[in-house]
């Protein structure tokens, strides 16, 4: 055996004695402890993760309308001539495409134009009211793995200096609690950047079908309120 080998055996093999002699072991951390230096900032990210979720999924659960049942309701009470009905219906009706029928109902009178141009003010005024916060998903997804990355290299450093200040023999009971850093750093940043990425891809999916249920009600609002409009003149 190497001069080497032979001062660790003796490092490890003292480390082992001092731990039978005085009954204390290396204490093995526990789950949150074991991400040292970045529990926190992964913590961080991952909280605003589920704030974010939760937050955009409710929404679009409760902006999401039958819109077929919705402009087929507006389109008997047309044919009457209700209009305060019709408005009626729209403002007991959640969602953007109830509040892009209303708008094209209240411009009938300016004709098919107008009708257009209030549709479009609606529709700038929804669609990045749809989208927001969904930007915090996409960079949670991008810069988690990097933390986890970040961790890993701290979990690798503290090994390093546990060799430098004890001579290049630290016990390998020592190591382990930089160890643990690099692994669950990289596992858990690796986690929330899964997570966030396939919750992103999900809302933008949501998003793009209550926008996809707006372009159909807006041509939709044009015909309705064009027709109504022409029964009304003399």
């Amino acid at each position: 055996m190497s001069y080497n080998g032979r001062m660790l055996s003796a490092a490890i093999l003292a480390e082992l004695t001092n731990s039978v002699t005085t009954g204390v072991t290396p204490e093995t951390p526990g789950f949150l402890a074991r991400f040292g230096i970045m529990l926190l900032p992964l913590l961080a990210v991952s909280g605003s993760m589920v704030v974010v979720i939760v937050d955009r999924y409710l929404v679009y659960h409760r902006e999401r309308i039958n819109v077929l049942e919705f402009l087929a309701g507006v389109r008997n009470v047309l044919k009457r001539d209700n209009v305060v009905e019709a408005l009626s219906i729209c403002d007991a009706t959640p969602g953007p495409v109830a509040r892009l029928v209303k708008a094209a109902i209240l411009a009938r009178d300016g004709g098919r134009e107008r009708v257009e141009e209030a549709i479009d003010e609606v529709g700038l005024v929804e669609v990045p009211r749809l989208e927001a916060r969904l930007g915090v998903l996409a960079t949670i997804g991008q810069i988690a793995p990097l933390l986890g990355l970040l961790g890993t290299l701290f979990g690798f450093i503290g090994v390093f200096e546990d060799l430098q200040s004890s001579g290049g023999f630290a016990a390998p009971a020592h190591l382990f609690r930089h160890l643990w850093q690099a692994l669950y750093s990289a596992a858990g940043g690796i986690g929330i950047a899964i997570i966030s990425q396939t919750a992103y891809n999900f809302m933008v999916g949501r998003v793009n079908a209550i926008a996809l249920d707006m372009e159909k009600a807006s041509a939709e609002a044009i015909r309705l309120v064009t027709e109504s409009g022409s029964t009304r003149k003399p």
